[in-house]
């Protein structure tokens, strides 16, 4: 898909004029759209998401906002990059959270509260 230009296949007899012009052809390409559903950034898949959009392997994502709050937070304070396989009641003694491979701090949880819960009273 990323390759393909329409140039690369024969011109068929019902073809419309605008596509028999070999320049409208080889710069008729594809649009990739990459759809996930929001857990996906969480656990661990976000570095292969920046990858593709870094790279402009999609053109269009169309993705569900069920972690929104998870989204936000992650804006509040530094995250880190952490491993999946950390002992989640090790860091939460440490006043850390892990979502998938991402390490969040408590008090970006305590950010949110403090921002979300007046607009939703």
């Amino acid at each position: 898909m990323i390759k393909y230009r329409l140039s690369d296949d024969p011109i068929d007899e019902d073809e419309t004029e605008e596509f028999k012009d070999p320049e409208v052809r080889k710069n008729t390409r594809c649009t990739i759209f990459l759809g996930y559903t929001s857990n996906m950034a969480s656990c661990g898949m976000r570095e292969y998401i920046k990858y593709l959009c870094k790279f402009k392997m999609v053109q269009a994502i169309v993705t569900t906002c069920g972690g929104i709050e998870e989204d936000i937070m992650k804006t509040m304070k530094p995250m880190f990059i952490g491993d999946f396989n950390l002992d989640g009641k090790d860091l939460r003694e440490k006043g850390l959270n892990r979502i998938g491979n991402l390490i969040i701090p408590n008090e970006s949880y305590e950010m949110l509260e403090s921002w979300f819960l007046p607009l939703v009273k």
